[in-house]
């Protein structure tokens, strides 16, 4: 069943109340993986909607040694690689890469940060950025803090005059640990202030994501359904269907729960869970995800084997072709216990969730690619439509499609056409493509527009960001003291046995997806 919608079936997108500031978008890492596949591209999309500033220049910062032009030509073939649809010729292609510009970091990282503090001094003027500047860390998290300290050190972290704005874009993952994750944030505050940092997660720029708060809050017939007496349980499932590609070396060393758990899932779980904000300012919304994650009911080390279960891909057939399992990916220790899957069962206590299990799992190499939320209503009573039909009635669910389909649907039950009382679950689908004639712009276009607006509602700040470390570390503890393995599952499938043995211990099973 599909919704009809009384929509304007064209999408203003990305247009804002106000414009962005004149500024300098500065890259370190300009010539890595992350700036030429999502950061350029994103700009690119950006300047053809005409929402970047007249003044407005990229700065890259990279070991390379390109002049201006060549690094111009690098980023046309990222452009290129990027999609069909974004030409790398004509006017607008050339407004944009007379815009680009290359500082070789070299040898000595002091005298290139200089060689960099010079060259923005000199398009400041010259392009009417009026002091404005956007650092952007796509570089290995373990430099984010001696970064930091460099940009304080030269005088880059702020503006001397007073009139210009310095911003500080990070990305995830931010720290490895609790303990590694305050060490972080205390080395970015010796240099920045609080309000000039945004610690990015790109799911928060997803339109589902951010339609969460809009569907529960500007909905009647939504938000009192959202808690203990109507809610049986919520389930987050974040699958990719892929293996963990050319990132092995990060990959060993990080595993499921902190690439994905400790920020995606646990953003995603305040969204569902928040009390309404007094307004969409940064800091109420952020306020009120705060006491959500202070809520999440912390593990003891001795319950992390009744609560989660960790899983490894093995190797198999996938699609007709054979699968490498992890092990043998590259840069993987061939003895890796890290985990490519979890799921955990997690309790936000609070008035409003108490008793109410949030399950969820992630992983790799699984069945599909699909991120969704499930909240499933409790069972209405059955005697109404008599013994027979008892089978036939299933729990309401209201399902949130984050990827790759983006929408709502709600399932429900319905009469079957006939002279008894047949009963029937049904689907009524809401898709953003659909109902609105084009699909959502892409979450870094999102976000890095909301970083020059000087915008931080999708952005984490510091104690949220501890707050979710804390929730986490304890299963990291659990997880060393009671030694507990990672159990094989086969590609294609949805993750280890032992995950399924979690949830239907609990009378549940995990929603067919």
């Amino acid at each position: 069943m599909s919704l009809s919608l009384d929509v304007n079936p064209l999408r203003e997108g990305l247009t804002r109340e106000r414009a962005v500031d004149p500024c300098i978008f500065v890259i370190f890492g300009g010539t890595g993986d992350l700036a030429h596949r999502k950061l350029l591209p994103a700009l690119y999309r950006l300047h053809r909607s005409d929402l970047l500033p007249r003044g407005f220049a990229i700065v890259s910062y990279a070991n390379e040694s390109l002049t201006d032009e060549s690094y111009r030509e690098t980023v046309r073939g990222s452009i290129a690689a990027a999609g069909s649809y974004l030409p790398t010729t004509g006017s607008d292609w050339d407004t944009f890469a007379e815009h680009i510009y290359f500082v070789s970091r070299g040898e000595n990282n002091n005298s290139g940060l200089l060689d960099l503090k010079n060259r923005l001094a000199e398009l400041d003027p010259r392009i009417g950025t009026e002091g404005n500047y956007l650092f952007y860390f796509a570089i290995p998290p373990a430099a984010f803090a001696s970064a930091a300290r460099d940009l304080g050190y030269v005088g880059l972290a702020k503006d001397q005059s007073g009139h210009g704005w310095r911003r500080l874009v990070v990305e995830k993952p931010f720290g490895t640990d609790l303990e590694s994750a305050r060490e972080l944030n205390r080395v970015l505050l010796s240099s920045f202030s609080e309000d000039q940092i945004y610690r990015i997660d790109h799911y928060l720029g997803k339109e589902t994501v951010q339609n969460i708060l809009v569907f529960r809050f500007a909905n009647e017939f939504v938000e009192p359904l959202l808690n203990a007496r109507y809610v049986d349980s919520v389930q987050i499932t974040v699958a990719e269907s892929i293996g963990i590609e050319s990132r092995g070396a990060f990959y060993d060393r990080t595993g499921a729960l902190r690439d994905i758990v400790q920020n995606h899932v646990l953003q995603i779980l305040s969204l569902v869970c928040m009390e309404p904000p007094v307004s969409l300012d940064a800091d109420a919304v952020r306020d009120e995800k705060m006491k959500v994650f202070a809520g999440i009911r912390k593990m003891e080390p001795h319950q992390v084997e009744d609560y989660t279960v960790r899983g490894q891909y093995t190797g198999g057939m996938l699609l007709g072709e054979k699968a490498r399992s992890y092990r043998e990916e590259r840069d993987v220790d061939p003895d890796s216990t890290t985990e490519t899957f979890i799921a955990a069962k997690f309790y936000v206590d609070n008035w409003r969730w108490a008793g109410v299990p949030f399950y969820v799992r992630t992983g790799k190499r699984l069945a599909k690619r699909v991120t969704e939320i499930g909240i499933q209503l409790k069972t209405v009573p059955k005697i109404l439509f008599g013994e027979s039909h008892r089978d036939e009635i299933t729990p309401n669910v209201i399902a949130l499609n984050i990827q790759p389909d983006e929408g709502i649907s709600m399932i429900f039950q319905a009469k079957v056409p006939g002279l008894d009382y047949r009963i029937q679950p049904v689907k009524m689908d809401f898709a953003y493509e659909s109902a609105f004639g084009e699909s959502a712009p892409d979450a870094y276009e999102r976000l890095l527009m909301d970083a020059m607006l000087g915008d931080a509602g999708l952005f984490s700040r510091a104690d949220s960001l501890e707050a979710t470390w804390e929730v986490v570390q304890p299963i990291l503890d659990g997880w060393r003291i009671k030694n507990t393995s990672a159990y094989p599952y086969l590609p294609g499938s949805w993750g280890p046995r032992e995950s399924s043995d979690l949830i239907r211990r609990d009378g549940r099973g995990w929603r067919r997806l």
